[in-house]
């Protein structure tokens, strides 16, 4: 891209909170802005069913409507949206910033960064191949798939709980792999996962997931070493969750040892012209903390631009 109509003020990568929130503050600001999303509206946000601490509903607001609000108020100030676009490499070296995606190159003078989480992965045979053909990482989004089959849940934290117990309602049975780890989550909960009657408990590691077109069988290995075969439709993976901050690190963008993006108060990471917010940065980890980040992002991305302008 060579043209000077062609480079944008600011490319925003994710259209979760936080970069919908950046976006919606650079487009009212007259910044011509670009956000380029893997997914989906929303992006990894919409998996949560409900936010109950967003700022004026008293009642909670359903994830889903959220971002959908807030997309439209983005697109109200003229920012392009780009969705099913995933960010491939980045070039930050030079004044301009280069976006490589899976389809084009998109400059632009500032970038901000909102890429949020990703589900830790299994990393056993046979998980990426299975990905979106019975290997699911949001049971929300999965779930109905799997009414009235047999499904495995793995993780021990209070989420992988959650999970197993949402998919029991709809699944046939549902078979709770710990992965080796103790579970630990508040009385009640266990007390809930212990009673219910389509629910099975493993202690031990999935160590292979098989199939021919899609899911068939896990291969488990258990605490004593013998191995065990369990016939399932589905595996939902809930081992938490990392920073979704690969391709970024690999230009040149400082992490810590989690991989959380470096930013100073100002949401600036290392790089000038370079900004992150929301959870790939492992502050607040809310809705509305990554908001709060998002805007501030942008205003700074705003100040960075005016005076590279000399305005």
């Amino acid at each position: 891209m060579s043209e000077k109509n062609e480079v944008y003020d600011l490319i925003i990568i994710g259209s979760g909170p936080a970069g919908l929130s950046a976006g919606i503050n650079a487009g009212r600001s007259g910044l011509r802005t670009l956000i380029l999303e893997t997914e989906g509206v929303g992006g990894k946000a919409v998996g949560a069913s409900l936010y109950e601490n967003y700022p004026g509903f008293p009642d909670g607001i359903m994830a889903t409507e959220l971002v959908e609000r807030m997309e439209k108020q983005a697109s109200k100030f003229g920012v392009e949206i780009k969705y099913l676009e995933e960010v491939i490499a980045l070039d930050l070296k030079r004044e301009l910033k280069k976006a490589t995606t899976s389809k084009t190159v998109y400059e632009s003078l500032t970038l901000v960064i909102a890429t949020g989480t990703q589900r830790r992965k299994l990393n056993v045979l046979g998980e990426t191949g299975f990905i979106g053909r019975g290997v699911s990482y949001c049971r929300v989004c999965d779930a109905p798939f799997f009414k009235g089959l047999r499904v495995a849940v793995v993780g021990s934290t209070k989420d992988a709980i959650i999970d197993a117990l949402f998919l029991s309602k709809i699944a046939r049975e549902v078979f709770l792999v710990t992965q080796g780890e103790e579970i630990n989550v508040p009385k009640e909960l266990m007390k809930k996962l212990l009673e219910n009657v389509n629910m099975k408990i493993i202690r031990g590691r999935i160590v292979t997931i098989l199939g021919e077109h899609v899911v068939e069988a896990i291969e488990i290995k258990l605490e004593n070493r013998q191995e065990l075969l369990e016939r399932v439709n589905g595996v939902f993976v809930s081992l938490g969750k990392v920073p979704a901050t690969e391709v970024v690190e690999k230009a040149g963008v400082k992490v810590d040892e989690r991989g959380c993006i470096k930013v100073d108060r100002w949401q600036r990471t290392n790089i000038e012209g370079v900004f992150a917010a929301g959870d790939c940065t492992c502050g607040g980890m809310q809705v509305v903390t990554a908001v709060g980040e998002g805007a501030m992002a942008s205003m700074k991305a705003l100040g960075y631009i005016r005076r590279m302008k000399g305005e």
